[in-house]
């Protein structure tokens, strides 16, 4: 385990901790719900305010590697019998999330509150709730680690 990666995610897991303890500090929507081990965490995110998602709390998962952060951990949306991804422009119903911050606008300064924050402010932006074109044919082949797709950012007007 790489000395930087365990470091990092220690330190962003106590400073979530720490808010998420605190109402006045805790980010508003987004609630860590388990983070057994430094590998795969998961939070619930709501959108607050008047919005097309209002009512609804969806659920990430957020699973690192040793590169983290250098590299952007795997963020995609739990699909279970429990909960669904978001309809989305940008969000396949396989709960990948087509977005820059996860791919070619990765920076090692942004943090898992940054990546949760970003995804809330897609989600309250939206002005329609339709599936991204070539849904169905992205889910049917796509890899189990949406960091193995090669997404084309195009479109950030949704």
């Amino acid at each position: 385990m790489s000395v930087v990666y365990s470091r990092r995610l220690k330190k962003e897991l106590h400073e979530i901790q720490i808010e998420q303890a605190d109402p006045a500090k805790r980010a508003a929507g987004i609630q860590l719900l388990q983070a057994e081990d430094l590998k795969t965490w998961y939070f619930s995110l709501e959108v607050l305010g008047e919005s097309l998602y209002k009512n609804e709390i969806f659920h990430l998962m957020v699973r690192f590697d040793t590169e983290y952060p250098f590299k952007s951990p795997a963020v995609q949306f739990v699909v279970s019998d429990k909960v669904k991804p978001p309809v989305h422009p940008h969000v396949y119903t396989n709960g990948h999330i087509c977005a820059s911050i996860l791919g070619d606008d990765w920076s090692p300064t942004l943090s898992v509150m940054a990546i949760c924050i970003t995804i809330q402010s897609m989600l309250a932006s939206c002005k329609k709730k339709e599936l991204p074109e070539g849904n169905d044919d992205y889910v049917r082949t796509a890899p189990d680690n949406p960091k193995k797709t090669r997404f084309i950012y195009h479109d950030d007007t949704v």
